[in-house]
């Protein structure tokens, strides 16, 4: 049998560890410096659409109210997700509520950003095969999309629900002590190993699902990931491939010159989207189901390497998200371009007299007043 476990007594099933310089290596990598990088141009990105639909572009319709919940979901998300990094190499200095705290914040995020995409593919549905029959629905239901939003946004949290009640900040030393349930991926145990146990470092601080009883870790733990797989992509994956099927064959009906770019369009989104997520639920998919399976450690090992390569790669979404839905739209790149312009002025003005600040002041506030008065109410920043 191998080292890598803990072995008490017959009856007990213990964990495997993941430290193996290649797990860890490849961990801090991608943490230190591809998580980095991904949180930076997202953050840079997102906000940037935030700004712009804060200050320029008014949101005139449901995709626009879509849109900019998307891109604060992202904001959030590449903020805890430093914050959760530097807690992991710091030990959770900062307690236990900010192991819930930045957890449960990055968990609601993942999943409202998830199915606000899958709502903007259901608008496009609806303004593109639906056309005639949605135009004054949609037209008169604004506010519906703000509602529809609220909804999104308290499913998150309480699919998050079970990371706010069972995450806890504890020393792994602790797991030595206890019966609890804690890690997923089990081996088992042979009365007959003549190996000394191998213990975990005695002061490191973890952050990670504790309970009171094993049939209740068995639950939470199959519930949560579960939830993941088929909230966080079954679903919105359903919905885009039905309404961008449909919006393909419409498309594909038309006789508009500018069809071929819309095709693009919506075979980008979908195809990014599927990149992206497809593998790393695929891996969580295959965890889930061998659990509870006693199974070899280098198993278990590979199985988590997977996980961590493949969940690098679900977080770039993040980044392209402005670049799928916002950006490609001509009006929205007006109103960008408006934001680049204003801000490099703004900026000038500050180097410069109080004149030359003036006159910045006036061309901002011209410049916004005709954005404003020639923008059409009934457009949209995700044009096809």
């Amino acid at each position: 049998m191998s080292g890598d476990y803990y072995a008490y007594d017959d009856e007990m099933e213990s964990p495997c560890e993941l430290s193996s310089d290649t797990g860890h290596s490849l961990k801090y990598f991608l943490q230190v410096y591809v998580h980095s990088l991904i949180c930076i141009i997202g953050f840079v990105g997102n906000t940037l659409v935030i700004l712009t639909y804060a200050f320029y572009k008014r949101t005139k319709s449901m995709t626009d109210v879509y849109l900019l919940n998307v891109a604060i979901a992202d904001v959030l998300f590449v903020v805890a997700l430093p914050l959760i990094i530097y807690s992991e190499q710091s030990g959770w200095a900062l307690g236990d509520w900010s192991c819930k705290l930045l957890r449960g914040v990055y968990s609601i995020n993942l999943y409202s950003g998830m199915l606000l995409l899958a709502c903007i593919s259901l608008d496009r549905y609806l303004a593109i095969v639906q056309a005639r029959r949605s135009f004054r629905f949609r037209s008169s239901m604004l506010v519906y999309s703000y509602i529809i939003c609220a909804v999104v946004w308290l499913s998150a949290l309480v699919l998050t629900l079970p990371t706010f009640i069972f995450y806890q900040r504890y020393k792994d030393s602790e797991i030595i002590n206890t019966t609890f349930f804690v890690f997923p991926a089990m081996v088992s145990s042979s009365p007959y190993s003549t190996e000394e146990p191998r213990k975990p470092q005695e002061d490191k601080q973890i952050c990670f699902f504790r309970f009171n009883d094993n049939n209740t870790a068995k639950r939470i733990k199959l519930l949560v990931p579960s939830s993941q797989v088929a909230v966080g992509f079954c679903v919105p994956l359903l919905v885009m491939g039905i309404c961008y099927s449909s919006v393909v064959f419409t498309l594909l009906q038309a006789k508009n010159f500018e069809r071929h770019k819309a095709l693009r369009v919506v075979l980008t989104v979908v195809l990014v989207f599927i990149a992206c997520h497809l593998p790393y639920n695929a891996a969580l998919l295959y965890d889930i189901i061998y659990m509870f399976s006693l199974t070899d450690c280098s198993h278990y090992k590979n199985t988590q390497l997977l996980l961590i390569i493949t969940e690098s790669l679900a977080y770039l979404h993040c980044c392209l998200n402005p670049l799928l839905y916002a950006f490609i739209g001509v009006k929205f790149r007006n109103h960008f371009r408006k934001v680049v312009e204003d801000l490099w002025c703004l900026g000038k003005s500050y180097v410069g007299a109080r004149r030359t600040s003036r006159i910045t002041s006036e061309v901002y506030l011209s410049s916004r007043r005709s954005v404003d008065s020639s923008g059409n109410e009934n457009g949209t920043s995700f044009t096809m």
